[in-house]
């Protein structure tokens, strides 16, 4: 590598010799992540169901790969099976130096439509993915990062998680899971060393979006399906917004940053570390319940 490549990478190795694992890695914000991981120096290992836009998005990042010993790998699997976690985790033991991070990504917007009117199957199958996915990811990789007395952990919730939403029941139930669940965690291995966090990450435009717009208002709601024309029409939150953030959660940069969940639009996350103590010792970024004092009211 020349020296001027060095000096290029200096300011953007912030995961250099750290191994990470990415789900839902194969496509969207999941693979947006992945290449910002490999870009800042991580080795990875990515993990999804479909075999093989896994398999091409694995040699694409390959490519990407400029640090000495970096690695990319991936392993298929399906995050709401127990035994396809621990194998995940297993592999990258093997193949990644100093695995201390993992970014639980892999979700489904779910059934589409009044909850008394879905298949009842698909409700199920969306939690088991967005919420016990997580929550079996933590357990399979939490072992090893114990034993490191370090970790970074970044689970992917979302706008399901801070508002209602009506008709896509699912998936708002298990994103804000997603959350508490992530600040339960994070107060039960704090004294590990594992910092963990959950991104908002914005309104994408991926193929959860399409999945809205196929529906139809009929099925999501006339004001929900207008949003999604208005998204789609805009743009969208760019992924590497959201990516960029991971980034900063899985870097030594955020360490004692736990038990948040952080916009990658509207907060000023950038600024957290000078925030360190001011924001430990406060309920900022968190879910919380509002009480009528609240609102300056009496009652």
């Amino acid at each position: 590598m020349s020296e001027e490549a060095i000096r290029a990478g200096s300011t953007t190795s912030v995961l250099a010799g750290r191994g990470a694992i990415v789900t839902g890695a194969s496509q969207g914000l999941g693979r947006a992540i992945a290449e910002h991981f490999v870009d800042a120096g991580a080795s990875v290992l990515l993990m999804a169901r479909d075999t093989a836009t896994l398999r091409a998005a694995s040699e694409v990042l390959a490519a990407r790969t400029r640090f000495p010993g970096q690695r990319v790998s991936s392993h298929p699997g399906d995050v709401s099976r127990p035994e396809d976690c621990a194998a995940s985790v297993e592999a990258a033991r093997r193949v990644l130096p100093d695995l201390s991070i993992l970014v639980n990504n892999a979700g489904v917007y779910g059934p589409l439509g009044r909850l008394d009117e879905v298949s009842w199957t698909a409700w199920e199958e969306a939690i088991q993915i967005n919420l016990l996915g997580t929550v079996l990811m933590c357990r399979a990789i939490l072992p090893a990062l114990r034993r490191k007395h370090y970790g970074k952990i970044v689970n992917i919730s979302g706008g399901g998680a801070t508002a209602p939403l009506p008709r896509i029941s699912a998936y708002a139930a298990s994103k804000a899971a997603v959350v508490r669940f992530t600040e339960t965690l994070a107060e039960e291995v704090k004294s590990d060393g594992i910092d963990i966090n959950a991104i908002a990450p914005g309104a994408l435009n991926t193929r959860l979006l399409d999945q809205v717009l196929a529906a139809g208002p009929s099925t999501v709601g006339e004001a929900f399906h207008a949003r999604a024309i208005r998204q789609a029409h805009d743009g969208g939150t760019p992924l590497a917004r959201g990516a960029e953030l991971a980034v900063f959660l899985a870097s030594a940069a955020s360490d004692g940053i736990t038990g948040r969940l952080l916009s990658a639009v509207w907060d000023d996350w950038a600024a957290l570390p000078t925030r360190r103590t001011e924001l430990a010792a406060s309920d900022v970024y968190t879910l919380r319940r509002i009480t009528p004092s609240d609102r300056g009211l009496s009652w």
